[in-house]
Order: structure tokens, then C-alpha cells, then sequence
């Protein structure tokens, strides 16, 4: 099992992107995996960085204040990289739809808006929005989408015991939710009419594709000759897309790739060790 002290403290390595998006990281929530954000943050540089909606958890912080020092480290060190010459947009989501009152504006460098378009270094134009407006429960019973938000608050609440003990055997982290949302078959119908609905929108726009969030499920197809792509969450799969300076669009799952920088490490640690 991978410690945390060991990759704080002997992984160096940064990894650059011409444009990073991330999206649902829902600081202010006890399901935020605020600790491998920070590293993703940190061994992360880009030109622009994306904040794709529902980075902080309005509808959670009304009913409970929950923010831990690592939730503050997390907007520091965006802030931060916003001071130091990174681009920074912020696409208000629905748990962050207080913001949406003050569009446009700009916050300490970073830029907030409803929707963008980022147009790739190969000419491409995609639409960057968070995408609550294509979910018809949001828009027609916004009292049933907070049910199902405190419902799925739940799920990660005892997901986080589920994973304790998964951890103290030596396991990876494993994600309830994630598992039950594609066994059950209104979910799968769910994210499947939801990403034709995407597709339309962005046709609709006259560009080349649409990248947004919600629905915590990282996807990247072409749905009649639109390249859709969601970036997922940092509540269950850590993933982030990435534009490559060749224009490359690329999904990356942090857990994933952390275990990957700390295996190559260790066989250089071998390697030196040998010599």
C-alpha cells in the first residue's frame, strides 16, 4: 500500500500540460479527497487550469460547516498558481450556483464564468460548462436533486469505513457509489441520455467538442462527430483531462498515476542501491 509520507517526500517529479480541467471537487464536503488533490495540484503545471463546477459545496455547507485545513490548502495553492502566471477559469456549477449571481467577475486572478470556450493548440474549439443544465431533475424538482445529493452524501460517509478497513488490509481505494451507480439501470440510462443532451448542446454551439463535469463519471467519446468529454470528480476517481502540448486530450486517473511515479522511483532507488 502506497504511504502518503513516502510520496510527499520522495516524489519530485512535475508533470506539464499545455491545460488542465478538473471538476467536482466539492471542498467543504467530508467525501473530497482533498489530500490527493493537493498532490495532483502540486506535481500539476499548466498555462490554463479549468475548475469545471461544483468545487465548493454550497448545498453542503448550508446545512453543516465542515472545512478542514487541507479544503483551505487546496484554494490556496489555485490561488497561487493563478498569481504565478496560470490562467484560471472557474465554471460555476449547481453547488456553487451562488456564484452565478456575479458573472462575470474576477476573484484574486481567477476568472468566473457560466460557460467558455478553450480552443486547442490544433485549432479545435471545445465548450467548457458544468453541464447541471442537462439534468432535467436539477431543473424541474431541485427539492428531489438535494434529496439525492444528501442521499449520495451518505454513500460516501460509509464509503469512508468501507475503505478504512480495505486500507488496513492493503487494498486501493474502492468506490460504493461508483460500483452501485453503473449496476443499476435508470443510473446507466441516467449518464447515457445525459451525454446525448451534452452532444446537442454543443452542436448547437457550432464547435468541435464539450468538456464539463456533474455526473462524476470521466468519459471521453464522439457522439455524432462531437467529442464529448467529462473530467469526473475528486470524490470518488480523481481523474483530471489534460491537453497535451501536441493537442493530445487525455483522461488521467490520479490514484492510478501517482502508483506509477512511486513504482518508477522505487526502481531507481534499486538502481542506484545496485550501482
Amino acid at each position: 500500500m502506497l504511504k502518503k509520507e513516502s510520496f510527499k517526500n520522495r516524489i519530485d517529479k512535475i508533470y506539464n500540460y499545455k491545460s488542465i480541467w478538473i471538476s467536482d471537487l466539492h471542498l467543504g464536503t467530508r467525501g473530497c479527497q482533498s489530500e490527493l488533490l493537493l498532490e495532483f495540484i502540486k506535481h500539476t503545471q499548466s498555462e490554463k487550469l479549468y475548475l469545471v463546477g461544483d468545487i465548493v459545496d454550497g448545498w453542503a455547507l448550508k446545512n453543516t460547516w465542515y472545512w478542514p485545513q487541507s479544503h483551505n490548502d487546496v484554494i490556496q495553492k489555485i490561488l497561487k498558481k493563478a498569481r504565478h502566471g496560470t490562467r484560471v477559469f472557474y465554471l460555476s456549477g449547481n453547488h456553487d450556483e451562488i456564484l452565478r449571481k456575479f458573472i462575470p467577475v474576477n476573484f484574486g486572478g481567477v476568472e468566473i464564468a457560466n460557460q467558455v470556450i478553450h480552443e486547442t493548440i490544433d485549432n479545435k474549439k471545445y465548450l467548457v460548462v458544468h453541464g447541471d443544465q442537462f439534468d432535467g431533475i436539477i431543473q424541474c424538482a431541485k427539492w428531489l436533486a438535494i434529496l439525492g445529493s444528501l442521499t449520495y452524501d451518505f454513500l460516501i460517509y460509509f464509503n469512508r469505513y468501507i475503505n478504512f478497513f480495505r486500507k488496513k488490509l492493503g487494498y486501493e481505494y474502492w468506490s460504493l457509489s461508483k460500483y452501485l451507480k453503473f449496476k443499476v439501470k435508470n443510473a446507466v440510462k441516467f449518464v447515457s441520455e445525459f451525454e446525448k443532451l451534452v452532444g446537442n448542446y454543443a452542436r448547437q454551439h457550432n464547435v468541435d467538442g464539450i468538456i464539463c463535469g456533474h455526473i462524476h463519471h470521466a468519459n471521453m467519446q464522439y457522439i455524432d462527430n462531437i467529442h464529448y468529454i467529462n473530467d469526473g470528480d475528486w470524490v470518488e476517481s480523481c481523474t483530471a483531462l489534460v491537453e497535451h502540448f501536441d493537442g493530445r486530450l487525455e483522461l488521467i486517473n490520479w490514484i492510478e498515476k501517482r502508483q506509477e511515479l512511486f513504482t518508477k522511483n522505487q526502481d531507481i532507488e534499486q538502481l542506484k542501491i545496485a550501482s
